[in-house]
């Protein structure tokens, strides 16, 4: 078996992500290629080389690459998947985006949100937000497949695999990029943080968001807030925790005034520590919390700064 990993990039840069698609192209087994592709990723090739297991990088590096377009990458992936048997992407944006289109152009089926590997052939993923593993046997000849990163711990670095220019460029005529508007934050990407703090309806409206804010910042921790918070309009949608936001998997999660409904539970139910502050003594989040407050957060959060 041979399996190609499609790189996430960010900013040029080799994405954390990547390391953890690595490690369910492990668990499937066979050697394993990590294909980046993009426009000035001069970076991303020597850090892809250095993930354990990876037998060769190879490097697409085109304007026609530029920030990851479907139908481009896509037909790249076409022209490269001949001698794979496997081919994977993080669940992110971009690999929602371009594998769907590879699994289309091919005529195979796609098993999205991969959170398990049983056999080569064989997945688990979450359906019914989590409430429910669906094992899955593909009989396709090409698997592609997307993978909730969270669900994988990352490969180490100390691999020595070799880098390989690819010279195939598309012609795309299907679509173009307008403009991209980006979050910026000194605090951790929310997907990556070890730290989370997220808020929820219980925060009563957006000014009350900076007394997470303050125990952010003692924490280093990322803030993320649930979408009933979204919808009401107290914060950007960037911050979103949840089935149809971000997907994460903190050493540290701290609930404030979220109720805990499932949609939510789906997106962070697999943080390592769960700690819930809530006035309901029966709000659903107590359920899966590893420890709880019951309380008033406009009295617990400002005593909870001063001791840390």
């Amino acid at each position: 078996m041979s399996i190609l990993v499609l790189a996430d990039l960010h900013e040029g840069q080799l994405a954390g992500a990547t390391a953890h698609v690595v490690a369910a192209a492990h668990a499937i087994g066979g050697d394993i290629d990590v294909l980046i592709a993009g426009e000035g990723v001069q970076a991303a090739p020597d850090a892809a080389a250095k993930l354990d297991g990876v037998n060769k990088v190879r490097v697409a590096d085109n304007a026609v690459y530029a920030h990851q377009l479907a139908e481009p990458m896509g037909a790249l992936l076409v022209e490269l998947v001949g001698d794979y048997t496997h081919v994977l992407a993080s669940a992110s944006t971009t690999g929602k985006n371009v594998l769907p289109r590879l699994a289309a152009l091919k005529d195979v089926s796609q098993l999205s949100d991969v959170i398990a590997v049983e056999s080569a052939d064989t997945f688990k993923r979450s359906i019914y937000a989590g409430n429910a593993i669906a094992t899955v046997k593909s009989d396709d000849t090409l698997k592609v497949l997307t993978v909730r990163t969270t669900a994988f711990d990352a490969v180490g670095d100390s691999g020595s695999a070799t880098v390989e220019a690819v010279d195939v460029v598309i012609e795309n005529t299907q679509s173009s990029f307008v403009k991209e508007e980006l979050a910026q934050s000194d605090r951790p990407e929310l997907g990556g943080a070890k730290v989370v703090i997220s808020g929820g309806r219980g925060m009563g409206n957006g000014d009350n968001f900076k007394l997470l804010n303050g125990i952010a910042d003692k924490l280093g921790a990322a803030v993320g807030a649930s979408r009933a918070v979204v919808d009401a309009g107290f914060v950007p949608n960037d911050m979103q925790v949840g089935q149809t936001g971000k997907i994460v998997a903190p050493d540290l999660y701290i609930a404030v005034g979220i109720s805990g409904a499932i949609q939510h539970l789906a997106g962070m139910k697999d943080s390592k520590v769960i700690v819930a502050i809530n006035k309901d003594d029966e709000a659903p989040i107590f359920q899966v919390a590893d420890y709880g407050l019951v309380g008033d957060l406009f009295e617990i959060l400002p005593e909870l700064e001063s001791k840390l």
